[in-house]
């Protein structure tokens, strides 16, 4: 169905949705777009859910969307809000998405295309096998509630202390891999439950692992700074907090429902279920999600443990020599308290990042010292049978709250792409495109397929474009894994 609302041009990359759209919008809406891909936004009701989002009490400045804006789960796929918390600012765990901090892992190697390509498929091969993938798949880290509670506090730091990985992975990592302030009691006896035996295993749907060579360099010194060249073989994670992640923000998605009456609060779509910040419900739904958001720094930590196993027992070769390091891992899906300056003033805002990256400046107060200089990486991944980038961010992005895509952005659904799927062998297509590609099942494939995606190249153009962040790098990928 296409939408017919509202948008003015601003410029090349941004378009305002004025807040006398819909009465009761608090805010403009602001989508990131070139002219062309406003098209397939038009296609779904992604932009009336911007509309719907400016209704957010304490809501500052725009209800924010990126050019990898789709359907969700009452926010937009692609949706930035912050919430003043001091002036009633809310936080909705429609916004924060029900798979918590599903993100992206960057790994550099030593290795070169030429070393990688003849040992491909054995490589694609055993990561399949040794690495936990599907619907209720299960890990090799079996712990007692006790010791997750522990993990829900501690994120990749108990991984790390447990013999998964090393101390400079926790130092490149957003937050060092731990969001302080999480509350084991907040979260329920039925998400333990589901995430005690999931810790190290990728999960279903969109999430991968991806063996990529890099075959663009935009910035030579920025590239330099993060040790990567053209040719360079890299491995990417995409994965979250698995079914405990869900169960948090399904629980606190219908317990908030009575907010909406309790605290007088007014949105056009239940799915926006809200509680104030500083209210008992909202700090208790933040300490659960922010357990899950530390689930799923762990759950990638031990990803990247498994893999760099595999790399070494394919490749022979030692971790030094392999040269396994993480760029770094970032967070979408997630809620923020940040500080920021309005209108003259320092405010304490609850930064929604519904399917959106982080991306903060040179120079920023929250970022670790390895990043001071170069900026925050930011990772946007791409479909699997075309790109994948490196950018960096920038200060210009404070207009967005530091924020960014977070990938290409789907444009079929997923029933839709099975239907378009039908009588072809897509392993095989991409095969023929040099992509060795596994998974647990040919359905999965066809949902995944590149067609189903808006092209990667273009979105990351319309957020480098709009200087919101800066490209760094590009990454094909030769080798997947689909969960």
């Amino acid at each position: 169905m296409l939408w017919e609302g509202p948008l003015e041009k601003i410029d090349d990359y941004r378009w305002r949705m004025p807040k006398s759209y819909k009465e009761g919008m608090r805010v403009d809406g602001i989508i990131y777009s070139n002219e062309r891909m406003l098209k397939d936004i038009r296609q779904d009701k992604a932009a009336e859910q911007v509309a719907n989002v400016a209704f957010l009490p304490g809501i500052v400045k725009y209800s924010l969307a990126m050019p990898d804006i789709h359907w969700g789960y009452g926010f937009p796929i692609g949706g930035v809000a912050a919430t003043d918390v001091d002036q009633g600012g809310v936080v909705s765990p429609g916004g924060v998405g029900f798979d918590i901090n599903c993100g992206v892992r960057l790994v550099k190697t030593n290795l070169r295309e030429e070393d990688v390509r003849p040992k491909l498929k054995d490589l694609v091969y055993a990561l399949h096998n040794d690495v936990p993938a599907g619907v209720g798949s299960k890990g090799e880290i079996r712990i007692s509630e006790h010791e997750e509670r522990k993990l829900l506090v501690e994120g990749s730091k108990w991984v790390v202390d447990h013999g998964y990985g090393r101390q400079e992975d926790i130092d490149h990592t957003e937050e060092n891999g731990a969001i302080k302030g999480a509350n084991p009691d907040a979260v329920s006896s039925r998400a333990y439950e589901r995430g005690k035996n999931q810790a190290g295993t990728l999960g279903s749907g969109n999430h991968f692992l991806e063996v990529q060579i890099i075959d663009q360099i935009y910035d030579e010194v920025l590239a330099n700074d993060f040790g990567l060249e053209v040719g360079q073989a890299m491995l990417m994670i995409h994965s979250g907090s698995r079914g405990l992640g869900y169960q948090v923000c399904d629980e606190y998605a219908k317990d908030f429902i009575h907010c909406l009456s309790k605290y007088g609060i007014d949105v056009p779509d239940r799915q926006l279920a809200c509680a104030p910040v500083n209210s008992e419900e909202g700090k208790a739904y933040l300490g659960a999600m922010k357990c899950a958001a530390n689930y799923a720094w762990a759950n990638r930590q031990c990803l990247m443990h498994l893999a760099r196993r595999v790399f070494e027992k394919v490749f022979q070769l030692g971790p030094t020599k392999l040269g396994m390091d993480l760029i770094y891992d970032v967070a979408h899906n997630i809620a923020k308290i940040e500080k920021y300056n309005i209108n003259g003033k320092e405010r304490t805002l609850c930064i929604h990042r519904k399917g959106a990256t982080r991306a903060f400046p040179p120079g920023h107060p929250e970022l670790t010292p390895a990043y001071q200089k170069t900026g925050q990486p930011v990772i946007i991944p791409g479909d699997m049978g075309r790109n994948s980038y490196l950018l960096v961010g920038t200060r210009k992005a404070e207009e967005t709250f530091f924020s960014t895509c977070h990938g290409a952005g789907r444009v079929l659904s997923r029933s839709a792409a099975i239907r378009a799927g039908r009588g072809r062998v897509i392993s095989r297509e991409l095969e023929n495109k040099g992509i060795i590609v596994k998974s647990t099942g040919r359905e999965l494939l066809a949902e995944e397929m590149p067609e189903a995606y808006k092209d990667v190249n273009e979105v990351v153009s319309v957020v480098h474009g709009a200087g919101i962040s800066k490209r760094v790098a590009r990454m094909k990928p030769i080798g997947v894994i689909k969960g």
